[in-house]
């Protein structure tokens, strides 16, 4: 997939669970992980996403909110993932953090500078990058 976005998961839709308005989607991707997307019934179905397929979970790089201290907090959200900073690039006004995860994967979060040094963000830091579920875009291959 050729996409602008730092985040692309790919996997096996894992399970579809119908809402009145909008479906939960669980995606299995590398080492057994979940991301849970939360999308409109209406475009489920536009792009025939059903369990069993492949897919992939893409997820922007400013929807990536890191947390230094998540094992302290009962989340809300359901996209949990925990890792290492592996790389961080800053100026005067933003920063873009790597996370190593322990699935040799990457998330990748834009943050503001104030924010990463606010958060004494270094490499190998542990940290938590969390992601909403409405924030997960889903795509399939065309048929």
């Amino acid at each position: 997939m050729q996409t602008s976005a730092r985040n692309v998961f790919s996997g096996t839709v894992k399970a579809v669970h119908m809402g009145a308005i909008n479906d939960e989607i669980e995606l299995s991707v590398k080492d057994g992980a979940t991301i849970v997307a939360s999308i409109n019934r209406a475009s489920r179905e536009s792009i025939g996403l059903h369990e069993g397929m492949k897919a992939s979970a893409i997820i922007k790089a400013s929807s990536v909110i890191l947390l230094t201290d998540a094992e302290d907090y009962q989340l809300s959200t359901r996209n949990q993932f925990k890792g290492k900073v592996a790389k961080i690039t800053k100026d005067s006004v933003g920063a873009e953090v790597q996370i190593a995860l322990p699935d040799n994967s990457t998330i990748t979060s834009v943050i503001t500078s104030t924010s990463a040094d606010d958060l004494g963000l270094a490499l190998g830091k542990p940290v938590t990058a969390t992601v909403k579920a409405v924030n997960v875009i889903m795509a399939v291959p065309r048929q």
